[in-house]
């Protein structure tokens, strides 16, 4: 979707701590948006760490930037896009991805370009893309023992010393199949680039309305990646394994025990991610995976 629109005032950022450098780029973008007339507030873990002080700038919670902010601007890796996208889902908070860590699939802004960037962004010229996240329950008997969110991927997996791990798969309350492997990876679109693509599985466009699931390192070769409707509920049993956990984007439930289920659907919640009107899912795919580039530039964005 693209719009003609301004409709920002107040912007919160967000930055990824103990990186060098970054004060220097985060003094910059503030500069810039204060100029412009934008109310800038931090994120309670992005001013610790910068050692901005009350009086010097406004300092608010997820739920408070939820409440309060008509867009996050995130400065770091995918990692950082992560942890904050799964605290300001519930809140439909866009997110602009400034690119200060490696890949970037989700935080794409390269550096030198991104006032250039931002200003097109929150002037109104814009593609808004909205992502799928997904929702797993641990279900120890009746009892559910912890939930989580995930924007990647949940992962089920052994532990580094452990043998394989034997999960039975239901989906829509019909089983399957019993698997014996590493662990498997249940995951959206936007995580299709991510674990899944290294564990042999597809890339799905984001606007996809589909769960990808893939067997990490199955016994029987003929356990293959398979793309799921959206609207799935996938149950994972844990059969027998030692040292079993289910990480949620990498964030570990660990214990799990013979007979625990982890039950996973589509989030309630979705994410918007704001890019530069022209910006195209496909230069970035060839960009970060190093496809081929089109001879002489051809093709590329100005």
């Amino acid at each position: 979707m693209t719009t003609t629109h301004a409709v920002f005032h107040t912007i919160a950022l967000v930055v990824r701590p103990n990186t060098d450098g970054i004060a220097e780029s985060v003094a910059s973008v503030v500069d810039f948006l204060q100029q412009r007339g934008y109310e800038v507030v931090f994120e309670e873990t992005t001013a610790a760490h910068l050692g901005v002080q009350l009086d010097d700038a406004r300092v608010l919670s997820a739920a408070g930037i939820g409440a309060e902010c008509d867009a996050a601007i995130v400065m770091g890796g995918d990692g950082t896009m992560l942890g904050i996208a799964r605290q300001l889902a519930p809140f439909n908070v866009p997110l602009i991805g400034i690119n200060q860590g490696r890949l970037g699939f989700m935080t794409d802004i390269p550096l030198e370009g991104m006032h250039d960037a931002l200003g097109r962004i929150l002037s109104g010229s814009y593609k808004a893309e909205r992502r799928t996240l997904l929702e797993g329950r641990v279900m120890r008997g009746d009892a559910s023992i912890h939930v989580g969110m995930a924007v990647n991927d949940v992962v089920v997996s052994r532990g580094a010393g452990a043998g394989m791990a034997e999960l039975r798969v239901d989906v829509d309350g019909q089983f399957m199949y019993n698997q014996r492997s590493d662990g498997l990876i249940i995951s959206t679109p936007t995580g299709s680039t991510a674990y899944a693509l290294s564990a042999g599985g597809p890339l799905l466009h984001p606007s996809l309305g589909g769960i990808v699931m893939v067997p990490i390192a199955p016994h029987a070769l003929s356990n293959r990646p398979i793309v799921l409707p959206e609207s799935s509920e996938i149950v994972v049993e844990i059969v027998r394994g030692r040292d079993i956990s289910v990480n949620f984007d990498m964030q570990t439930f660990a214990s799990l025990q013979a007979q625990d289920r982890i039950v996973i659907q589509r989030s309630p919640h979705a994410i918007t991610f704001l890019h530069p009107d022209g910006w195209s899912y496909y230069n970035t795919l060839r960009e970060k995976l190093h496809w081929n580039e089109y001879p002489s530039g051809e093709g590329k964005l100005a």
